[in-house]
């Protein structure tokens, strides 16, 4: 049996990291909603994150300093700011939105706005909850610990939970969480994921350059009664649009079959559209579902 033994000191923070991310996982996912010194909301994901007392309850999660180039998260600003925050469990039903929220958005920008996740009213604190998460932890921040000065260095926020909100869906017949129901997911190293029901699954980092958002997407896309929310933030997830020539080319090579079936019946034209564009998402296929969706006015 042979075993790799490194001295972290002797690696770069990327290598320090990603060892780090492959061996200890899966991860909850704490989706963190708070509001910036002019009071404008923020949501942001973290995988650093977990419970560790009942009495009084407390939840710790770290937005840690930028490995590339030592800079501090909107997140860990805010907190040492506001000292609230709520802590928004993650379902497989909105990991794709809760992926787009991560995207290194300026400060000011709304992330609940871009990752199309729906923000409601908290009883205690002033930051959001996010609709869509199956349970909400309101919570006063006791302290923030920075463990280091350095790119990659954690900084804990020791949150204390003063309200519990748990969508009753995913309670079983003795009040308890179902965790089939609940189905969380949980982060790894890399772009993976797992799922309580199914396993391994993957998803595409945010990109380097900013996604679009699901505020950009066209309203009659983003209003869809056949697409999801997962499917919102994989379209959201792009840098731009195709172009007009793009999908006019498409439609004509690719879709032709659909437009001759449903020449007659708008509404049904669309929703086959709409079908096709899901089936397309479910296999990750981004640029041909856009191509697909904004067929039907083109």
């Amino acid at each position: 049996m042979s075993f790799l033994s490194v001295d972290p000191k002797s690696l770069k923070v990327a290598q320090v990291h990603g060892y780090l991310l492959g061996a200890v996982a899966p991860r909850p996912i704490a989706l963190v909603s708070t509001l910036d010194a002019d009071g404008n909301p923020n949501l942001s994901p973290f995988s650093f994150f977990n419970v560790f007392s009942a009495n009084p309850p407390i939840a710790i999660f770290s937005p840690a300093r930028r490995g590339r180039d030592n800079t501090t998260k909107h997140t860990f600003e805010n907190a040492k700011v506001h000292k609230e925050c709520v802590i928004n469990i993650v379902n497989f039903d909105m990991v794709q939105q809760m992926s787009l929220s991560s995207t290194e958005y300026p400060q000011g920008v709304n992330e609940f706005v871009k990752s199309g996740l729906t923000p409601i009213a908290s009883e205690v604190v002033k930051p959001q909850r996010v609709m869509e998460s199956p349970v909400q932890l309101e919570c006063i921040i006791k302290e923030v610990i920075e463990l280091g000065t350095e790119g990659g260095a954690g900084n804990l926020i020791v949150s204390e939970v003063v309200r519990i909100h748990i969508n009753e869906s995913v309670l079983d017949e003795n009040g308890r969480i179902d965790p089939i129901k609940i189905d969380q997911v949980a982060r790894l190293g890399g772009d993976w994921y797992t799922r309580a029901k199914d396993g391994l699954f993957s998803v595409a980092k945010p990109l380097e350059r900013m996604g679009i958002g699901v505020d950009q997407i066209p309203a009659d896309i983003r209003l869809s009664k056949v697409l999801t929310g997962n499917h919102l933030g994989q379209l959201g997830n792009v840098e731009s649009m195709p172009n007009e020539t793009e999908v006019n080319e498409y439609k004509l090579t690719e879709l032709s079959d659909i437009f001759l079936e449903h020449e007659k019946d708008g509404q049904a034209l669309e929703r086959a559209l709409h079908q096709h564009a899901a089936t397309l998402l479910d296999q990750n296929h981004i640029t041909e579902a856009w191509m697909t969706l904004l067929s039907f006015n083109a």
